[in-house]
């Protein structure tokens, strides 16, 4: 039994109902990592495509182009007494009840349960190697299409994805190209997929909308970057109005006034000379009364205004084109600025890899977005006890090895405080903690005392070094070492002596 438009409709409504409250309880859900947080966009992006779909369903319906709708509520309607209304609801379940008579393997079938598989489904998502799922962009493509271009030059992969967004450094006259659009729709197809896979819920289309009706009024204002002046037409360049002689015409150099004689219609050939005195013509005399002679001969005097004129239309509608895919194309690179700069640091980052620590790199980055949690109060995993780096993470094993950070270093002068590590141990000799030890006891911290750190050994030393210098009390003034800014070392006496005399 054909079901009835109205029965459509009410379905259609329940659909909406439904779908909307599972993509409030998929957000409601806090996913577990990144790739958790990517699926979960992923299903909601399908819940509202859905939503979108049934919705223009509805909209059908209640536009009732074939009057269908109109007609079924008629029906309805076409009795007026209690008594009649109950007659076609009954009429209605004779029609129900001898259906599934006549089909008793027909069961009543739920969409509930296929709107719940939404929540269980795994969506498919596809990244290249290059992307590893969508930490970086996969340029190699466009990096191929701009070094054998015309327009582009050659340089490391790199340096390309630090400055392809920088199109103000290509001339106009290849911005003019067939090449260079289609370079450019390459480019803005596969951000719009990137931005897509990586970040579903983003509304491209109205982000493009409105940025089309802001470019619009910026371009007939002319103040589009980069294509300031290319908003009028190019036979302006030159306003003759600001030159009184020959000379100063002569002065724009050969190519200027070629282009400016060509914009016009008329001859561009000669010399520098000629061509000036040729545009200074139009000084005095409109395009229309110019003598034939000067124009080109592809051109006629009666024409030359009009197909100028339609040229420069074309040209400006190719550069107003191509300039919005541009401002198209900048505005995906701001939405992707962190992906670009890490797209960037991993492609300088690759350059010292070898093709084994490319591969772990790679299986890393596989396992990564499993295991990883943006839970702060995670427990960090550090079964060796290694020391934090400076990302608040365990240090590399192999660091850790190399500093001998696991060989700890104990000083009796410093109040049995532990050094880990030959280098802190030695650094530390020099250190506030050891210098107040000493001075403590008595004892200069001179370089006799290096490696001492037994405070007995230390009394034993500096008795010894008191007997041969057959001194019973410590001299600062011959014995306490002053460091100048150059590194040199001096005693008191002639650290004091120099610096009143201005040497140091």
């Amino acid at each position: 039994m054909a079901s009835t438009v109205l029965e459509a409709t009410r379905a259609a409504h329940e659909d909406l109902e439904r779908l909307e409250r599972l993509a409030v309880r998929e957000l409601q859900r806090e996913p577990a990592n990144a790739r958790d947080r990517l699926y979960q966009s992923h299903r909601v992006r399908h819940m509202l495509d859905l939503v979108i779909s049934t919705s223009d369903k509805l909209v059908e319906i209640y536009e009732d182009e074939d009057n269908a709708r109109k007609d079924e509520i008629s029906t309805h309607l076409t009795a007026p007494t209690q008594s009649g209304i109950f007659s076609k609801y009954y009429e209605r379940l004779k029609e129900i009840r001898d259906y599934h008579r006549r089909n008793p393997s027909a069961r009543f079938v739920s969409t509930t349960d296929d709107h719940e598989e939404l929540l269980k489904e795994e969506p498919v998502i596809e990244f290249t190697g290059e992307e590893a799922f969508g930490r970086y962009l996969d340029l190699h493509e466009l990096y191929n299409e701009f070094i054998n271009s015309k327009f582009g030059k050659r340089m490391e992969y790199s340096a390309y994805v630090g400055t392809f967004t920088q199109t103000e450094k290509i001339s106009r006259n290849h911005k003019a190209t067939r090449q260079y659009r289609e370079y450019l729709e390459h480019i803005l197809e596969y951000l719009t997929s990137f931005v897509y896979r990586t970040e579903p819920l983003q509304d491209t289309e109205k982000i493009f909308a409105k940025l089309e009706n802001e470019f619009e009024e910026r371009w007939a204002n002319g103040e589009v970057p980069g294509w300031e002046s290319e908003s009028v037409s190019e036979g302006s360049d030159i306003d003759l109005d600001d030159y009184s002689t020959v000379e100063e015409l002569v002065e724009l150099g050969p190519q200027k006034l070629k282009e400016a004689l060509a914009t016009r219609g008329l001859k561009s050939g000669g010399t520098v000379q000629q061509r000036a005195e040729r545009l200074f013509l139009l000084k005095d005399t409109p395009l229309e009364q110019l003598d034939r002679k000067h124009f080109a001969k592809v051109a006629r005097p009666s024409t030359v205004s009009s197909e100028s004129s339609n040229g420069n239309s074309f040209k400006d509608d190719v550069k107003k084109e191509i300039a919005l895919l541009e401002v198209k194309m900048k505005r995906l690179c701001e939405l992707l600025d962190e992906v670009i700069v890490r797209t960037k640091e991993n492609a300088e980052k690759k350059l010292t890899l070898t093709y084994e620590e490319m591969e772990a790199e790679r299986e890393e980055e596989e396992v990564q977005p499993d295991s990883e949690s943006d839970d702060e109060e995670q427990q960090i995993y550090n079964p060796l006890k290694l020391p934090m780096g400076w990302d608040g993470k365990p240090i590399p094993y192999w660091l850790y090895k190399l500093h001998g950070l696991g060989q700890e270093f104990k000083c009796e002068i410093c109040g049995n405080h532990s050094y880990w590590g030959r280098r802190a141990y030695e650094r530390h000799f020099k250190e506030w903690r050891h210098q107040h030890g000493m001075r403590c006891l008595g004892i200069p911290n001179t370089k006799n005392f290096n490696e001492i750190t037994s405070i007995e050994e230390a009394k034993a030393l500096w008795e010894k070094i008191q007997a041969r210098q057959g001194v019973i009390k410590w001299r600062p003034e011959l014995e306490e070492e002053y460091e100048d800014q150059e590194g040199n070392i001096y005693n008191k006496k002639t650290y004091t002596d120099l610096q009143r005399q201005g040497l140091i």
